[in-house]
């Protein structure tokens, strides 16, 4: 069923309209976990990072149910929008999207030339034998932080420190992320499906991410033909927060590729 995006979404976005556009999709931390992306990409591209439907108080669809649902829904975005060799980069739940993006794309002659490359950084979606993602919804605060985080101090954060408005934006954010992804956080159909994909394709991975393991990122790498795969040492899930310098230098010399 398709779904049509909200036209006041709230958007973080940086550089020059005229450049070339990248599309920054963030996982179930909000918008604010990739706003350092969009600053980076700012000095050589229009980068923007909208906020999906039902995060951070804005409203979902009822309808919206699927990361394949949001996926077509961002790419008819895009083709409305007139978008041309667009560069999607993924965080978590954002790197599924992407992913789920490029598949559909590669399918459908009317996204000819739409995508140009995918940069999925630690992202989940897909289901690996001997490599589950984790139950992210059975983890507290200080399990979450130890899973995600290369130190779990930095990541941690104390719920008895927030208010009751954060914690309130926090469980609604729990409850669109159910919704969309599912518990499970994977699509048993996703990886068979990627060997479809035929656009250059860059997996980030922080090496002690417990959320998805660096096993599970080669093996979605192995699925996307030609795909590379870059571990960034001492970070975790989201690697541009723990090793913004590592990540920034793998990701511009994939970008800077003829």
């Amino acid at each position: 069923m398709r779904i049509d995006l909200p036209e006041d979404l709230p958007v973080i976005q940086a550089g020059r309209p005229a450049s070339r556009t990248a599309l920054v999709l963030h996982g179930g931390g909000g918008p604010r976990t990739v706003a350092p992306v969009v600053a980076h990409l700012a000095a050589t591209m229009h980068a923007f990072a909208p906020t999906h439907p039902g995060w951070d108080g804005t409203t979902r669809p009822h309808s919206l149910t699927s990361v394949a649902q949001l996926a077509a829904a961002y790419l008819i975005r895009l083709l409305e929008h007139e978008e041309h060799d667009v560069v999607l980069i993924g965080s978590s739940i954002g790197g599924w999207i992407a992913l789920e993006m490029a598949a559909q794309a590669a399918h459908d002659e009317r996204y000819a030339g739409l995508i140009a490359a995918v940069v999925n950084i630690d992202g989940v979606g897909a289901e690996v034998e001997g490599e589950p993602v984790a139950d992210f919804f059975a983890l507290d605060a200080r399990t979450l932080a130890e899973a995600a985080w290369h130190d779990p101090e930095r990541g941690y954060v104390d719920p008895a420190g927030i208010t009751d408005e954060q914690r309130a934006i926090q469980q609604a954010n729990g409850r669109t992320m159910a919704a969309v992804a599912g518990t499970s956080m994977s699509d048993p159909t996703l990886l068979g499906r990627l060997g479809g994909v035929n656009i250059p394709t860059l997996m980030v991975w922080g090496e002690s991410d417990r959320i998805v393991t660096p096993a599970y990122g080669r093996a979605v790498a192995r699925a996307v033909p030609g795909a590379q795969f870059v571990q960034i040492p001492k970070a975790g899930h989201l690697p541009h927060l723990e090793a913004p310098d590592a990540t920034w230098a793998a990701i511009d010399a994939f970008l800077a590729q003829p």
